[in-house]
């Protein structure tokens, strides 16, 4: 080996022991930004999820604010739902319920979407930005491998759109796990409002009807949505462990 081969390997190993420094300063810088993220977002729940859960079920509250704050109202609930959305263990449906009562069916279901639209694409730009790691922060393990055969479907976009679509399935967790595949960012705003739109349109009518005291029809629209959400629920399990056994069954023939 003459001495231009032997400079030219050195030149090569310091290539690669700097791009193996590079990515280990990533993966550190990565994991002190979410750990940071997770501090925030627990504080951000004792803080204020929990007493955003306590005022938005304050039913005469609500509406108080609502009638004295007219824009700002809009605007803050629309930064409530980002904020419900953004923080995955803060409950949506309240919220959804709350907005109809305060807002009205109409009004409350596009604040809800609008909200729905600007919250999912942010969580799904940092999950773009962070990886894995910030999903493993609200979805467990067991939970995204029931969701990776969404990873490289042919029909992922429609299959989340379905998933999003009938009520009952994991929207949280479906929200987290979109920014890992793929999708383009048109499909996934798409999918966030228009998909969403059963689920949060039964809740806004609901809260409605509580607001203009039809509780007989409040009742009859919560009774169907929670037979929904149980059908939904059964098949989505059902769907995802076929979908699960169909991985293992390839992955079996090709070894």
């Amino acid at each position: 080996m003459d001495m231009k081969e032997e400079k030219q390997q050195d030149i090569q190993v310091n290539k690669e022991e700097k791009t193996d420094k590079s990515l280990i300063r990533k993966r550190i810088l990565s994991s002190v930004i979410i750990v940071l993220f997770l501090a925030v977002l627990v504080v951000v729940f004792i803080k204020v999820g929990k007493p955003l859960v306590a005022f938005v079920t304050d039913s005469e509250q609500l509406r108080a604010w609502v009638d004295d704050n007219w824009l700002w109202s809009r605007l803050a609930y629309i930064g409530i739902v980002m904020l419900q959305i953004f923080v995955a263990v803060i409950p949506g449906e309240p919220f959804e319920i709350a907005a109809g009562y305060a807002f009205g069916a109409v009004e409350g279901t596009i604040i809800c979407l609008i909200g729905s639209a600007l919250g999912g694409t942010l969580v799904f730009l940092l999950v773009r930005k962070f990886g894995v790691k910030l999903v493993e922060v609200f979805i467990s393990v067991e939970k995204m491998n029931s969701l990776k055969f969404l990873q490289d479907s042919k029909k992922r976009d429609v299959l989340i759109f379905l998933l999003f679509f009938i009520p009952g399935t994991p929207k949280d967790a479906l929200t987290y796990f979109a920014g890992l595949t793929k999708m383009e960012l048109k499909n996934w705003i798409i999918i966030t409002t228009v998909a969403k739109f059963p689920a949060i349109v039964t809740s806004t009518v609901g809260g409605n009807a509580i607001g203009g005291q039809n509780y007989m029809f409040a009742i009859i629209v919560f009774a169907i949505t929670f037979i929904l959400s149980a059908v939904g629920m059964v098949f989505y399990n059902q769907f995802t462990k076929r979908k699960q056994e169909e991985i293992a069954a390839t992955k079996e023939e090709q070894e």
